[in-house]
């Protein structure tokens, strides 16, 4: 959607959301919603499966514009399955709260899934420390209870954790002995904002749009924040 014009807003003062409580995140998810809402925004996309899982109800009910949510891919992830099962990666808080679990039971997944909480990745994702050597290190302790599970589908259950999909995906094909697949939300989230857009009519014209960037983060920071795009945007 090129012609969109698109407000960013990064909490980087709150963030990550993964292991704070159901209330901080849902207080945290107004803050953030109403700050966009303020700005004029025809649309909001909760590009966060942890604010997703908390928050996403309450802010349809409170603002007064679509709001698009999104949630591991769980369900086509268990439809391709072969055998194995399939290992989610998400937040700690994400994997416990009760919109994921019951996706998990509504689609019967219980026994198809290995759910694992990654405490601490999504902040080595932020600080830079995404090459193979530090992705390896941290799934050899994250996933050292589950090793010699059968593995066949990989579901990406964070935002954060797309920008390594590619180096957990070598860590579980050495590891597990497989050639898994990699589900990511992300792509699905992206294809329903454009298709409530089309029914809203609210869709913008041919010409080019742009992106405004904010964030909740100390105005004296402004080197980190460039940084942390650069990370982001090699």
């Amino acid at each position: 959607m090129p012609a969109e014009n698109y407000i960013y807003y990064g909490d980087n003062a709150n963030a990550p959301y993964g292991e704070k409580t159901e209330e901080e995140i849902k207080a945290l998810s107004l803050a953030a919603g109403r700050f966009l809402f303020e700005k004029g925004v025809k649309a909001i996309v909760i590009a966060c499966n942890t604010a997703t899982s908390a928050a996403v109800r309450m802010l349809r009910e409170q603002l007064n514009i679509p709001v698009i949510s999104m949630e591991p891919a769980v369900r086509p992830a268990v439809a391709g399955l072969k055998g194995g099962k399939a290992l989610v990666l998400a937040t700690a808080a994400t994997v416990t709260q009760h919109r994921y679990l019951s996706l998990i039971e509504r689609i019967g997944a219980n026994d198809k899934v290995i759910n694992v909480g990654c405490s601490g990745l999504a902040e080595m994702v932020e600080d830079g420390k995404t090459g193979d050597d530090e992705i390896n290190a941290y799934l050899d302790f994250r996933l050292s209870s589950v090793k010699g599970s059968a593995i066949d589908a990989l579901v990406i259950g964070c935002t954060h954790y797309s920008f390594v999909s590619a180096q957990i995906k070598r860590y579980i094909d050495r590891v597990f002995n497989t050639d898994c697949k990699v589900f990511d939300g992300r792509i699905g989230t992206a294809l329903q904002l454009r298709r409530l857009l089309e029914e809203n009519n609210l869709k913008s014209g041919d010409k080019a749009g742009g992106i405004q960037y904010f964030t909740s983060g100390c105005k004296n920071d402004i080197e980190s924040f460039k940084k942390l795009f650069q990370n982001f945007n090699p």
